[in-house]
């Protein structure tokens, strides 16, 4: 079960969330690595992923950034968007979210 999430009211979904998971792909590998996103002027900035997430950034800046939750069962929260590396930062600008959980 899915339910898109206005971008608008991201600020008040990542209340409910304190830990993150950054996805990032290059040449058909999917890397993920636990962070700690908080939301900048509507992107969400990623302190220190590591390097090997810079570098996927760099080459492909689609990313997800996935929520979960902190307690199951219940919804996770899944933050589509465009990263770009900024020092070893990276900032993520959301294209789309949605709150998931298995239907069921």
């Amino acid at each position: 079960m899915s339910i898109p999430i206005d971008l608008a009211d991201l600020p008040a979904h990542l209340t409910g969330f304190p830990s993150a998971y950054l996805l990032s792909t290059t040449d058909g590998q999917v890397k993920v690595v636990q962070v700690d996103a908080r939301l900048v002027d509507g992107d969400l900035v990623i302190a220190h992923p590591g390097r090997g997430s810079l570098a996927n950034v760099a080459s492909n800046p689609v990313v997800s950034v996935l929520f979960p939750p902190p307690l199951a069962p219940a919804f996770c929260l899944i933050v589509d968007g465009t990263a770009v590396v900024e020092g070893d930062d990276v900032r993520v600008t959301p294209s789309s979210a949605i709150l998931h959980k298995p239907a069921g």
